[in-house]
């Protein structure tokens, strides 16, 4: 009897602690964190996932389904190409797969390399359809008006922009087509108190219908406009400021042009996490919904990207945990949308192997065409010098070649430079950039001495003196965005060079890893890069 006590006593702790341990790995997931300090991000691999599904700026992200894919677009402001379009097959793992425009003259003479006037605007949201066999763009900048664009694949060739409305003040537009045939156009005049119109377009969507122009909703900031036609009924959803940050909405009704006497608040503004509000419904083959959103208020990674479970309650569709109130709160782990074989990176390397630059790649700006090359040193990137518009002041020179920072625990970025060729006045190198802050770790040419020092928003500070034809320059930063720059003249041993440099959110980006050539004195000189190596924890 005794033993069979002990035995039962023994049990029972055991089960005591399996029960704690599993309550307390419960609370582990559930447990909201603090913005920016998450280990894990995306797909688990365990058939789980983890928010943000991407720690990058993707910012006013939209999203579809055609058939077994999804596409998913985001602004890019003074970017080029301009407006990037992600593919994915479980709404977790994406690549960049093509941008919309090629060529940012088509909006603006003010976004070519010459003029650089479109920081913090440029090209801001839009959305993404698929309808009459094709997919369709559109998206607004605030001083030109609305642009779209269509094609038949969605890595493109993308037809020319047609300029849908000239006019300055509006944002967040998105194309509907209704049952009958009849396209649609919604979109914020944040000029004119936040009024939402929606606009009759033509039959080939690049003209709006004259004499059809009804305003739908209006509040404080009212925007991030997207219609779905669902079960019969008209959806309208769309962000608006309240008390206590931007909260998402939507209001419906029977008929297209209203009244959407019906409205709801879809989810908390939650500003602890960044304000998750601007994005796209979309449902899986299976039946499932979510909400590819980004998360609103920018960070220093920018607005990074998470993917919320939606629930249907009485007809509403409640974005992430629903509360007692019906209104969704923020959800940071599920279980993977869809089931299948999937590759997790969103590409960075790039050894210039081929005679075009990866998707990953933009300019800022519209770039100086005969001033890069891919073609002149096989398997190396050119970058030629020319004048910035302001001398030593990397934020108005041309052919600056960006991509995204990843919000992530590691991260390593390696370049390779061949600077024998660098003549008077020359500066290359890596930055972080951005506007008004930025950081490089700079390499300057004065006749035959060639050095290297670090370059924050224009003060120059550690110099020191290279000797060799190549040089490696390297940053190294973690989830505190703290980057430390280093070099190396053999590609093995790095050595410090200034102070760590905390990456920072300006003009409504966040920062990016960047490579420059510019010469203070005139357009001549130039400088090979032979790799840049991204790596980043997740990859």
């Amino acid at each position: 009897m005794y033993y069979a006590k002990r035995i039962l006593k023994l049990f029972a702790v055991t089960i005591f602690f399996c029960f704690i341990n599993r309550q307390s790995f419960a609370q582990q997931v559930t447990k909201p964190y603090k913005w920016g300090h998450w280990q894990n991000w995306g797909d688990l691999g365990n058939g789980k996932y983890a928010n943000p599904v991407i720690p990058a700026d993707y910012s006013d992200i939209d999203c579809i389904r055609v058939g077994a894919d999804y596409y998913a677009v985001s602004s890019t402001f003074q970017y080029s190409p301009g407006f990037v379009i992600l593919h994915s097959r479980d709404l977790v793992n994406w690549k960049i797969l093509s941008h919309a425009v090629a060529n940012l003259k088509e909006i603006s003479p003010e976004m070519n390399w010459d003029k650089m006037n479109r920081y913090g605007i440029g090209i801001w949201a839009g959305a993404i359809r698929y309808y009459k066999n094709k997919f369709w763009i559109y998206f607004g900048t605030p001083d030109e008006g609305y642009f779209m664009t269509s094609a038949t694949k969605p890595e493109g060739p993308w037809q020319p922009l047609t300029h849908v409305l000239k006019a300055k003040g509006w944002d967040d537009c998105c194309p509907f087509l209704d049952d009958d045939g009849q396209l649609y156009l919604i979109g914020t005049n944040f000029a004119d108190n936040y009024k939402i119109h929606l606009f009759k377009l033509t039959p080939d969507g690049k003209s709006i219908v004259p004499g059809y122009d009804k305003i739908i909703y209006q509040s404080e900031g009212s925007e991030a406009n997207k219609l779905y036609k669902i079960n019969g009924t008209y959806y309208h959803l769309y962000s608006e400021v309240k008390a206590d940050g931007r909260a998402l909405m939507m209001e419906r009704a029977q008929q297209i042009d209203g009244p959407y006497a019906e409205k709801k608040q879809l989810s908390y503004a939650q500003k602890q996490f960044n304000e998750p509000n601007q994005g796209g419904l979309v449902q899986t083959r299976q039946g499932s919904w979510y909400f590819l959103t980004h998360h609103g208020t920018g960070a220093w990674e920018g607005r990074a990207v998470s993917l919320l479970p939606v629930n249907w309650v009485d007809g509403w569709p409640i974005i992430g945990k629903v509360s007692a109130a019906h209104i969704g709160e923020m959800v940071w782990r599920g279980d993977m949308p869809v089931k299948v074989q999937a590759h997790k990176a969103i590409e960075t390397n790039d050894d210039f192997s081929t005679a075009k630059l990866q998707q990953q790649w933009e300019w800022n700006y519209q770039p100086r065409d005969d001033k890069w090359s891919l073609t002149e040193r096989p398997g190396w990137l050119r970058l030629k010098a020319f004048r910035p518009l302001e001398g030593n002041n990397l934020i108005t020179a041309g052919n600056t070649l960006t991509q995204r920072v990843f919000r992530t625990k590691n991260n390593n970025v390696i370049i390779k430079l061949d600077i024998s060729a660098l003549v008077v006045g020359q500066h290359v190198g890596l930055s972080h950039f951005g506007k008004p802050s930025y950081a490089a770790i700079d390499i300057s040419c004065n006749g035959a001495v060639k050095s290297i020092n670090v370059n924050v928003s224009g003060m120059r500070t550690a110099s020191s003196i290279l000797t060799g034809k190549y040089v490696w320059l390297r940053s190294v930063w973690g989830l505190d965005g703290k980057s430390r720059f280093s070099y190396s003249e053999n590609g093995k041993s790095f050595k410090h060079l200034g102070e760590a440099y905390q990456l920072a959110w300006g003009a409504y980006r966040g920062d990016r890893i960047a490579m420059y050539c510019y010469n203070n004195l005139e357009d001549i000189g130039f400088v090979d890069i032979d790799f840049l190596h991204y790596r980043y924890a997740g990859l």
